[in-house]
């Protein structure tokens, strides 16, 4: 990024940001961050965590041992790879198969990412499983989804084929983590480690990114080759102003301090899924201390006087293959006054230099805000959380009993509303009418979405076409109801994610978190408890958890269909924004 890139920023957002720029040039902050200084932050361990900065250049030296999976290594054995994993190491892979698409002769990539039954079902038919190449990658080698996917899908392979851990399956892991001591043992095809200084959410150009990569059929050298002049340019020798991961980095914390922590990201249709990697990467390194960037990934566009003064756009463009409506969008927000970064893109593989762009920009971000960039206080919380309901499970055989605060039981589906008495104390009684209870429940959480709040959607269902379009549709209800932003993410993705932001960062999130009945369920090898189970101790822990941060959160529970109940919801929620207008 350029300061050309900038289109427009109101005159107090440019000035904040032209000072900001000298004190960095001044402080010669950049080098400092270059030397890992680690009092550029909070003087904690910051200093351990800067691995990321070079991997690019090291990756380059070490690109022959990658060779393993390539294509040609694999030698036609597989039609499909799966990655097993979470957050950092997901997400990276989910952007490229996405941006990229099937490389021909090489196999198809697909990430799982989830403890929904439903969605692990979906991807296990739709392979042949003696012809997939599972990738499991972790980098503390315990993440718990990782953990049960690859019992699961080890299970399910080996039961046709003892042998088959030697050859369709593939590590992904830190040095001396469990996950290493179970490829040895098992003796997997490959065995990659990551570098310990090198943070899950930064992993995009280490081995946690670029192993699908290479075995998707991407030129790996040149993604690190884009990521490598990225680099450069960010280097202490050039300007704080030319600098364009600092340049980002501070003009979204000057904004951020202004009140416009809402970075609307937008993205050409073939990058889109950019926008979920910075996503995480934002939300869990600056959401904390009450303090943050709240990314808006996946929102439509929508006209002018539908946003708030909370705002920054960043609009990632495909310069290919440019989407006219995107373009005409931005070009009148630009001329609204409202804050624009734009990002050209013109080859797919600078998606290599657009890693290390964000990376370094949310490490200055970081500094420029006073925060630890590199740690995530709030994601263990729900982890704990939902590992005691799974221990009572393993203890009573089941999940311990709730009751509902009110019922929706005057159409197919149900709905239940699950909230903790301070929350219905708060929201005001509302007699023994039990669907009109709920409504008015839920018409009084809506009510609490006043200025510079954001709207929460979390679904702890199969992320289907068909759930992400139903729950868009009530997302975008909300928003066009109240000008307010709003966040849509599916649990328990979005705990490896958002979730440190939605917990740690600015009280101002109003959460809708959607659970529902599993159609099917699937027993977990070597487990007492059933994905199923998992699913809805994570959904249940995370509520608990938002509870105790004194968050602003109802649970609607779907009973039968998902479909129908998230439109059921979505008739409720509008009537309720309705009656307020």
């Amino acid at each position: 990024m350029s300061p050309d890139d900038i289109s427009s920023l109101p005159e107090d957002l440019a000035e904040a940001l032209a000072l900001e720029v000298k004190s960095w040039e001044n402080d010669l902050r950049v080098a400092r961050l270059w030397n890992g200084d680690a009092s550029l932050w909070t003087d904690a361990d910051e200093d351990c965590w800067l691995g990321w900065l070079r991997a690019p250049e090291d990756l380059l030296d070490m690109i022959d041992e990658l060779e393993v999976v390539t294509p040609s290594a694999l030698n036609g054995e597989f039609d499909d790879v799966v990655v097993l994993g979470m957050g950092g190491s997901s997400l990276c892979p989910d952007v490229l198969r996405s941006s990229f698409g099937p490389q021909a002769g090489a196999p198809c990539l697909h990430v799982l990412d989830t403890t929904d039954p439903s969605q692990i079902r979906s991807l296990e038919q739709g392979v042949r499983l003696d012809r997939t190449l599972f990738i499991v990658s972790s980098k503390s080698g315990t993440t718990l989804e990782s953990d049960l996917l690859l019992r699961y899908f080890l299970d399910r392979v080996c039961s046709h084929n003892p042998a088959a851990a030697e050859t369709q399956f593939v590590a992904v892991t830190d040095p001396g983590s469990p996950l290493e001591q179970i490829a040895k043992e098992r003796r997997f095809r490959a065995l990659f480690c990551g570098t310990p200084s090198v943070g899950g959410r930064y992993s995009a150009l280490s081995p946690f990114g670029l192993v699908p990569a290479s075995a998707m059929g991407l030129d790996v050298r040149r993604l690190l080759t884009q990521a490598v002049e990225m680099s450069a340019f960010c280097r202490p020798q050039a300007p704080v102003h030319e600098n364009p991961g600092a340049l980002l980095g501070l003009l979204l914390a000057v904004a951020a301090k202004r009140g416009r922590d809402k970075v609307t990201l937008v993205g050409s249709p073939s990058l889109a899924s950019l926008g979920a990697w910075i996503e995480q990467l934002l939300a869990e390194s600056t959401g904390k201390r009450g303090k943050g960037f709240i990314p808006i990934d996946g929102e439509a566009l929508d006209t002018l006087d539908g946003y708030g003064a909370d705002r920054v756009f960043v609009y990632v463009r495909d310069m290919t293959d440019p989407n006219a409506v995107q373009d005409a969008a931005i070009a009148s927000l630009e001329q609204a006054g409202h804050p624009v970064v734009r990002i050209p893109v013109a080859d797919r593989y600078e998606l290599g230099a657009e890693f290390y762009r964000w990376e370094f920009a949310t490490a200055v971000a970081g500094a420029a805000l006073g925060l630890n960039p590199f740690d995530q206080p709030d994601v263990e919380a729900s982890k704990i959380e939902a590992q005691r309901l799974t221990t009572a499970f393993e203890r009573d055989g089941s999940l311990p009993n709730e009751t509902p605060a009110a019922v929706d039981d005057g159409a197919e589906p149900g709905i239940q509303l699950f909230a903790g008495p301070a929350t219905v104390c708060q929201l005001g009684e509302a007699g023994t009418d039990t669907a009109t209870t709920l409504e008015r429940l839920v018409s009084a959480h809506c009510a609490s979405l006043t200025e510079g709040c954001y709207a929460v959607i979390l679904a702890y269902v199969e992320m289907s076409a068909a759930h992400v379009a139903a729950l868009q549709r009530l997302r975008h209800v909300l928003r066009d109801a109240t000008g307010n932003a709003t966040c849509l993410g599916f649990g328990p993705r979005f705990l490896h994610s958002t979730g440190q932001v939605h917990k740690g960062g600015p009280n101002t999130g109003v959460f809708f978190v959607i659970t529902g009945d599993d159609s099917i369920d699937l027993e977990i090898p070597g487990r007492p408890f059933t994905f199923g189970t998992v699913k809805a101790a994570q959904a249940r822990g995370d509520v608990e958890v938002l509870r105790s941060k004194g968050r602003r959160v109802l649970r609607l529970h779907i009973q039968g269909n998902v479909i129908a109940g998230i439109e059921r919801l979505t008739v409720i929620v509008r009537r309720a924004l309705v009656g307020q207008s």
